[in-house]
């Protein structure tokens, strides 16, 4: 499965990896990374091997200025992330989807979900991090704050890379307008979503309020005692493999 590339009118173009199923009774698998991550992943890859062996169609992609996709990181924000995740569904697949989203990916699969109706047929969020903007702006320092008003970005330290994660004020800005957890999230596809309770990036609790938000009855919340952000141990990738076959 070689890399592919989505060519854009007035946008970047956009890396990806597409494998067809041989059972087209089941719905593609859609993968959405998190912030600052890529398509090359320990579950992204778990999850070619998962719908290799199901024959199930399988995508996954990397957003505009990450992985081997074109465009300046400076000059994103999660609504040019969403969109970049609406055209891949839109133009690189057919049918009915499951969207698995992983921290950020999680926010915007609950974006594309509750704005195409009419593809996503169930949803799987990883340590899922709605509104993750916000807090960013909430648990920064004086020093952090006072480089954001005067240069309009600051460096953030990045706990996966000595590469810190580069935090612009059109970024928390545009995250302000898809804000998700203030009311509620009209999706009524069935939404199942895995919490590691030692998670250091996304309180545990996120979860129950992404829940509580979701106006679907079918939904349910796994917290992995011993689990992390990045949820790739064995039995997470298990279970993860599982879901998909139910929500499929």
């Amino acid at each position: 499965m070689s890399v592919s590339f989505l060519q854009r009118p007035n946008a970047p173009s956009l890396a990806y990896r597409k494998q067809d199923g041989t059972n087209k009774d089941l719905p593609t698998v859609l993968f959405l990374t998190g912030f600052c991550s890529d398509m090359e992943g320990t579950k992204a890859a778990f999850l070619a091997e998962e719908c290799a062996k199901r024959g199930q169609s399988y995508l996954r992609f990397d957003y505009r200025a990450h992985g081997a996709s074109e465009g300046v990181f400076e000059d994103s924000t999660i609504g040019l992330w969403k969109q970049d995740a609406l055209d891949v569904l839109e133009q690189l697949t057919k049918g009915p989807v499951v969207l698995v989203g992983s921290s950020m990916g999680g926010w915007i699969s609950l974006l594309v979900a509750r704005d195409r109706k009419d593809r996503v047929k169930g949803l799987i969020g990883l340590a899922a991090a709605p509104d993750f903007t916000r807090e960013i702006v909430d648990k920064a320092n004086n020093e952090e704050r006072a480089l954001l008003q005067s240069k309009g970005q600051f460096p953030l330290p990045n706990d996966y890379s000595d590469k810190p994660y580069i935090i612009t004020q059109n970024l928390i800005d545009d995250g302000e307008d898809h804000i998700l957890l203030e009311g509620p999230i009209n999706i009524d596809v069935p939404v199942r979503l895995l919490q590691g309770m030692k998670d250091a990036d996304v309180p545990w609790q996120k979860a129950h309020r992404i829940s509580n938000a979701l106006t679907s009855q079918d939904k349910k919340v796994y917290l992995l005692e011993d689990g992390d952000h990045r949820l790739s141990r064995p039995q997470d990738l298990e279970l993860l493999g599982q879901l998909v076959a139910e929500l499929s």
